[in-house]
């Protein structure tokens, strides 16, 4: 099996510097003298909350998504600062998208979420111990706070009411 590492990138162009996203564009030798180009989404990398509120409880939230519009039952999430903490910005974004804040918190194993085309990690938290402190939502975001039992959400992935891949990551996670 031959490896393209990056190692063998030959150039790179920039296509696109946004405010979410970097987009470029590697030219790469093949070991056998060939070149080919591979398109590279650069992302800051987000986090992911599973907030349990009791035992054998989950915190979702409904909650619009432009890009593909839609309204999607999903884990709290949000994406990362240049540079920010992932705990830091765990509970930020559990504060601002269902006004909950915890006192415990425990690291879970992150995961890429595309990575054939994204360099995007998430970072993974399970929250604990919470209580309400109203939340704090960024100008163009509205959810609604579903607290059900994880067993209940997970048949909402079977049913295909769940379509988002962090969630239905985490939920499994959190099933055991």
């Amino acid at each position: 099996m031959v490896l393209l590492t990056r190692q063998n990138t030959i150039g790179t162009r920039r296509i696109f510097e946004g405010q979410i996203v970097n987009l470029r564009v590697d030219e790469i030798r093949h070991p056998d003298g060939h070149t080919l180009t591979r398109e590279v989404v650069e992302h800051n990398g987000g986090v992911v909350v599973a907030c349990q509120p009791a035992p054998g409880k989950v915190i979702l939230i409904k909650q619009y998504r432009y890009t593909i519009d839609e309204e999607l039952i999903e884990l709290p999430a949000g994406r990362l600062e240049k540079g920010e903490n992932p705990l830091l910005a765990a509970q930020r974004e559990l504060i601002e998208e269902t006004g909950y804040k915890a006192k415990d918190w425990q690291e879970l194993p992150s995961m890429y979420s595309a990575p054939g085309f994204s360099t995007e990690v998430l970072y993974v938290f399970r929250a604990t111990r919470v209580s309400f402190v109203g939340k704090s939502l960024d100008e163009d975001e509205e959810t609604e706070v579903l607290i059900i039992p994880v067993e209940e959400a997970w048949q909402l992935v079977a049913s295909g009411a769940i379509r988002d891949a962090k969630t239905m990551a985490v939920l499994a996670l959190l099933r055991g």
